[in-house]
């Protein structure tokens, strides 16, 4: 079922409360003082992502608030509401219950939209229960602000909007008879605000069980400001001057007083509820802390390759190395290279040997003790076998050598010694 538009003044005639006049200006002075006025109520707070504050007042006219406001970070919402005394107020109080009890955890836009529409189904149930008054209803712009990801669901003329860098966007359309005139280009936004029929609402919470939400999402960043109002500021004072003041006040709570105050000097005709949030950490230090997370762990990991591989090749070498040393006297065969790391001796004896090294020649025995490497396994038992023929030839030679000096000097009475010719042949002989 669609819903019937809706006139803010039409439903307080209907329920016995007293018609709005026309805005009238505010007295002359210069500034408006919105602190411990009655009627009014304010919040403020800040954590290490956002900082807000937040104003609501009466009015200048009007003798209650129906406005209703939510600061629950990291959801910002406010409600205006419809419907006279203890109707209107009724209405947002119970859209702002439900919207926060419904609210994701995340900054997602569709179940943001959601807690909206679950919040007009509890506005139309309370009026049937008895809790406030048929007919009530209210508005719902709402936020929730994560980091760089900013959800929004809006239903109705409150807005939101986002000061970027000094610029002032409206990021919400009003659901409302003069905003189409605008669409249409029959009217400009300035004529709008006080038009006739500017209380005139398409679309609001508790008229029509299937109403739906506007929820879109978009990026914010450090520095950003977030500005969520109900119509009682933006009908009484220009965009560009909610801009201004935006951009002339240092805190959040600081803003949503310049801008209540604001309000209240154009006239203060409605209540006027306004939110204000500033982001701080957009999650950019985040993501730079775990980039370089990973570009550590990443490096960390590289660097345990390089060393795993490393450590492998050193292995594989180590593993396919042999040399041969003096072992205790005798020439041993070393599976690995001649030295150590970190005191952890990098080879071991694989066999002994009966080959003497002091039966080989000095220079040999030298290389012995610094550690001949080879090549192989089988190349390190083959120099041992020529180590060893090399020692048995040099023993055989040795030993005839020693047979003929022994030999060339056995002389005696019976047998003296003479010399040899050339031939072997004795002087005189046969």
């Amino acid at each position: 079922m669609r819903g019937f538009p809706i006139h803010r003044e039409d439903i307080e005639e209907l329920l016995g409360a007293r018609t709005a006049p026309e805005p009238v200006q505010s007295p002359g002075h210069e500034r408006v003082v919105v602190e411990d006025r009655e009627g009014s109520g304010t919040k403020s707070g800040s954590s290490a992502a956002l900082s807000w504050g937040a104003r609501t007042d009466v009015g200048l006219v009007r003798d209650h608030n129906e406005d209703s406001f939510l600061v629950q970070p990291p959801v910002f919402a406010v409600c205006d509401g419809m419907g006279g005394h203890a109707a209107g107020e009724v209405a947002s109080s119970i859209a702002v219950e439900t919207i926060v009890s419904h609210a994701p955890l995340h900054a997602d836009d569709v179940l943001l939209g959601a807690a909206v529409e679950a919040a007009n189904a509890s506005v139309i149930d309370g009026a049937a229960l008895g809790v406030g008054k048929p007919g009530m209803g209210c508005t719902a712009s709402c936020v929730l602000i994560e980091r760089g990801r900013m959800a929004i669901a809006h239903v109705g003329d409150s807005r939101v909007y986002l000061l970027h860098q000094g610029t002032l966007v409206r990021l919400t359309h009003d659901h409302s008879y003069v905003e189409e005139l605008v669409d249409a280009g029959e009217i400009t936004a300035d004529e709008a605000r006080v038009h006739p029929s500017r209380s005139v609402i398409t679309r609001a919470l508790g008229n029509d069980p299937d109403m739906y939400a506007d929820h879109f999402l978009l990026d914010v960043m450090h520095g950003d400001r977030i500005i969520v109002c109900s119509d009682g500021l933006s009908s009484m004072i220009e965009d560009s001057r909610i801009e201004a003041l935006s951009c002339s006040t240092a805190t959040p709570q600081a803003a949503a007083d310049a801008l209540v105050a604001a309000a209240l000097k154009a006239g203060g005709s409605d209540n006027v509820t306004v939110v204000v949030v500033d982001v701080l950490d957009d999650g950019t230090f985040d993501r730079h802390r775990l980039r370089r997370r990973r570009i550590a762990v990443t490096a960390a990991i590289v660097a345990a390759a390089l060393v795993g591989a490393l450590a492998l090749g050193i292995g594989l070498f180590v593993n396919s190395s042999w040399y041969l040393a003096d072992n205790a006297g005798t020439v041993g065969i070393y599976h690995g290279v001649n030295g150590s790391f970190l005191g952890i001796p990098l080879s071991q004896l694989d066999e002994t040997t009966s080959v003497q090294t002091k039966d080989l020649p000095a220079p040999v025995q030298e290389s012995l003790s610094e550690g001949l490497t080879v090549s192989s396994e089988s190349e390190a038992r083959d120099t041992v076998e020529n180590y060893r023929d090399q020692i048995d030839a040099d023993k055989s030679a040795a030993a005839v050598a020693a047979n003929r000096s022994t030999t060339g000097t056995d002389t005696s009475a019976d047998r003296p010694a003479t010399p040899e010719s050339s031939d072997g042949a004795r002087p005189g002989g046969e």
